[in-house]
């Protein structure tokens, strides 16, 4: 809401306020906290209200902050110290780009001096007794053990300063999403929290033991980032930590309490699948580093999960290509949902890339087999996966693909005329999940091909499982060269027809194969001759 009081001030009585503010605030930007230079952002600098007037905040000096004008412009709430807030978290995700990962609640609380003590406590009976003695109090607090009925988990309930918490990112790995916002807002307006974080403590290796929490991570950051040094967490004794991991797995997937994208599922899958095969050694009595047994040994061993069981298998590989630090398609692929910055949505990927080349079925052989060879049947999946990714990437992304134009209104600025690059346009259209779908099946032909005329046996649904000739990579490569070579995807023409809307698989199956739509519309001069593309013409 414009102000009435800054619209009466004459030109030295705003002078004079902009640098009383400039003292008060140290010479920095209200929101980013970086300098503010009078003399080289002269014209470029706002005097805004810190508190909106819509909600109360008063049209004077007293609630007046100077801030850079594409701080102010780029604000992501209307309440100054809200904004201040969340560009300090935008920083920090800024950050950790370096490290290609978000920011999780360890993260904030590292940032604000948090993680810092281990918690010294003693428990007798139904008593837990602590003191906090790093922060130098000697007093010696009691806190009541409660017994839950149905878990038989003992916790109790405690107001902890944050340099005694940790995140734990094993049981909960997911990252802090775009709903932090809302909460920071929200805790802003002095509304209640109403879900305290939850965390746990193992006190079989002494007194001295780290609170790690494990749930309740949006709502703890969001507090420590407006300021709070103290946050109330209820705390489990010595659980049994497959549990909680297992609980938390089933709120986010089977109960769907929490909105865990696919990505993390398959981390908590994969994690649940150590913490499986380390039940399976102790019931067995095996080695910690045994792994002569198979994927089928462990479903049937834990026979009352084993549809979980198998899920978790496929997790583990899953997750194993979506970490590989060599994947470089990992840079252009969105793991939390929405996104217009990259081209590739995880689901996407897990619709291609997993459900064509990963064999979905548990293997009988052990898990050690042929692993000193390097022909490990999933070791080869997730290294061959990982080959062809790396290839799409170079192919399609890297220094083509522009993530600050990203995806948004890609095909309507290409009818409204506007001007994207050849190469960018190529890599958006690639992208488009049932155009993926359709390439990347025909890449699983290409490789199938290529064994059936060498003469060699081979089982399609493990495809990957077997060793690939560099032969059969170079065929790879030349057809995804010249896939990406086609006249049609920088065609700005087909953007109403082929491009405008979604399709389905068939539609692009069915150019592909014939060059036409379903419906008869001509796309391209005739469909894809693949041997024609895998040819290598140098």
């Amino acid at each position: 809401m414009p102000s009435l009081y800054l619209s009466r001030l004459t030109n030295q009585e705003r002078e004079s306020l902009v640098n009383s503010l400039y003292e008060s605030q140290s010479g920095n930007c209200f929101i980013c906290g970086e300098d503010v230079d009078l003399v080289l952002h002269a014209g470029r600098f706002d005097i805004d209200h810190i508190e909106p007037i819509s909600i109360g905040g008063k049209d004077g000096p007293e609630n007046f902050a100077l801030t850079h004008d594409s701080c102010n412009r780029s604000k992501q709430a209307s309440d100054l110290r809200v904004a201040r807030v969340l560009a300090s978290f935008g920083k920090l995700a800024q950050q950790l780009t370096e490290e290609n990962r978000s920011p999780n609640l360890g993260d904030v609380l590292l940032q604000h001096g948090g993680s810092r003590y281990k918690l010294p406590v003693t428990v007798s009976g139904s008593t837990l007794k602590t003191s906090l003695t790093d922060m130098g109090s000697n007093e010696v607090k009691s806190f009541p053990v409660y017994m839950d009925e149905i878990s038989e988990f003992r916790s109790f309930f405690v107001n902890l300063p944050i340099e005694y918490l940790h995140h734990d990112d094993h049981i909960n790995p997911r990252t802090i999403g775009s709903n932090l916002r809302k909460l920071v807002v929200e805790f802003h307006r002095k509304l209640p929290q109403l879900h305290i974080s939850l965390g746990w403590i193992d006190t079989s290796k002494g007194n001295q033991v780290e609170v790690k929490i494990f749930d309740g991570q949006h709502k703890a950051a969001a507090q420590v980032l407006l300021g709070a040094r103290n946050l109330p967490v209820r705390i489990f004794i010595d659980p049994d930590t497959d549990v909680l991991l297992t609980a938390n797995t089933n709120a986010g997937t089977t109960l769907r309490q929490v909105a865990f994208d696919k990505s993390v599922q398959r981390s908590l899958g994969s994690s649940i699948l150590s913490n499986r095969i380390d039940r399976y050694r102790a019931d067995l009595g095996l080695d910690d580093d045994d792994e002569n047994f198979s994927e089928q040994d462990l479903v049937n061993h834990f026979r009352g999960e084993s549809l979980q069981m198998r899920r978790y298998v496929l997790d583990r590989v899953r997750d194993g290509i979506t970490t590989r630090p060599d994947n470089k398609l990992r840079e252009y692929i969105e793991y939390g949902g929405r996104s217009t910055g990259k081209p590739l949505s995880y689901n996407a990927v897990e619709n291609t890339f997993y459900q064509f080349f990963i064999f979905g079925q548990v293997l009988t052989t052990p898990f050690n087999y042929r692993f000193q060879e390097g022909t490990n049947p999933r070791q080869l999946e997730i290294e061959q996966t990982v080959r062809l990714m790396n290839i799409v990437a170079e192919k399609i992304y890297v220094d083509q693909f522009d993530p600050v134009r990203g995806t948004r209104y890609i095909e309507s600025d290409v009818q409204k005329g506007k001007d994207i690059s050849e190469p960018h346009l190529r890599a958006f259209r690639m992208s488009k999940q049932e155009i993926l779908h359709s390439w990347v099946r025909l890449v699983r032909q290409i490789v199938y091909q290529y064994f059936v005329t060498t003469g060699k046996p081979i089982d399609e649904s493990k495809l990957f499982q077997q060793e690939i000739p560099n032969a059969c990579w170079k065929n790879v490569e030349n057809f995804i060269d010249a896939l990406r070579h086609l006249p049609l995807w920088v065609n700005k023409d087909l953007s109403l027809s082929a491009f405008g809307t979604k399709r389905n698989n068939e539609f692009w199956h069915s150019i592909f194969e014939t060059g036409s739509t379903p419906e008869g519309g001509v796309v391209m001069p005739s469909g894809l001759n693949l041997l024609d593309m895998i040819r290598d013409d140098e």
